[in-house]
């Protein structure tokens, strides 16, 4: 009976988490503008401004293929080195596919992404990390991979 009592209270708190954390229509419209800017920034070759959805942190964690990138600087310098010029850039394109809730300040989402270039076309999935921090969202974490 005390193990019926106990699966029941973890049962009912789970879904009283999901619930109360459910992302709003103002939260994923808000998630999706990052999105946006993103594109709007790569498209335009202003790995700058692109990185502004970034957190401006040395604690910013951006996982490649080449592994682990720590730090806000370093992501852009490896940003730079990987594109560093519009034919290498292309034209980006970011879908997404699924973003949902992990505390009250935190987003999990996963996209897709799809460069369309002449030197050869470059597509994969991404999951960001997003946390809102001073009325912001902000991504702390982007993990990368092309296919």
């Amino acid at each position: 009976m005390r193990i019926i009592l106990i699966a029941f209270v973890v049962l009912f708190t789970s879904f009283s988490v999901i619930d109360t954390d459910k992302i709003t229509n103002k939260e994923k419209e808000q998630i999706e503008a990052i999105l946006d800017k993103q594109v709007e920034a790569w498209n335009d070759g202003n790995l700058e401004k692109f990185m502004n959805t970034y957190w401006k942190s040395d604690q910013l964690v951006f996982v490649g293929g080449r592994g682990p990138t720590y730090g806000w600087q370093a992501t852009l310098e490896n940003y730079k080195k990987g594109y560093p010029n519009r034919a290498a850039m292309g034209e980006l394109q970011l879908k997404l596919i699924d973003v949902s809730k992990i505390d009250t300040k935190t987003v999990l989402l996963i996209g897709r992404f799809e460069l369309t270039r002449e030197i050869g076309d470059l597509a994969g999935h991404f999951t960001l990390v997003i946390q809102k921090m001073n009325d912001k969202w902000i991504i702390i974490s982007d993990h990368s991979s092309a296919e």
